[in-house]
């Protein structure tokens, strides 16, 4: 009797197992096959490529951004290059004295180079005094600067003419 219950009980497994693989194998029948890509979900756009993108569209009627934004600090101004070959550019930043990181970043664009300066606050707890510091930052271009224009993402103007 114990080797007909044992016998049974392998025979039961085996048969929900093939079930239960089986309901598997047909549950997708008669459903549209899905498709899956290998590409990366695009992360979402930060305001300095939105603003590019407005300013190559609309150049040269660009208006200025308003208020302090962290990622789009007004330039104080560039120094002009020696050579229209240069692949560097300096740019004084206008960014907040409380700012324990700053800088600035570029876009590359057909007869335009946007340029904004950035700045990270330590922390939004505490004082701060709202004095502006000035700091040259260096942008490295991709390419030659040529007859390219330089211009100031947050304000829109034309800082320097290639």
């Amino acid at each position: 009797m114990r080797g007909s219950h044992l016998s049974r009980t392998r025979t039961l497994t085996a048969v929900l197992a093939l079930a239960a693989s089986g309901a598997v194998a047909l549950s997708g029948c008669g459903k549209p096959q899905q498709v899956v890509g290998s590409s990366q979900p695009s992360k979402p756009r930060d305001a300095f490529e939105q603003r590019v993108d407005q300013i190559v569209r609309s150049w040269p009627k660009v208006s200025p951004v308003h208020g302090r934004q962290d990622a789009l600090l007004p330039l104080v101004g560039v120094d002009r290059p020696k050579g229209k070959d240069v692949r560097e550019i300096t740019v004084t930043v206008g960014h907040s004295a409380c700012d324990v990181r700053f800088g600035a970043r570029s876009h590359e664009a057909k007869g335009l180079v946007v340029v904004t300066g950035w700045g990270k606050k330590k922390s939004a707890k505490g004082m701060c005094t709202e004095m502006l510091a000035t700091d040259k930052v260096k942008i490295k271009l991709k390419g030659p600067l040529a007859d390219r224009k330089v211009v100031d993402a947050a304000t829109g103007k034309q800082l320097l003419k290639g």
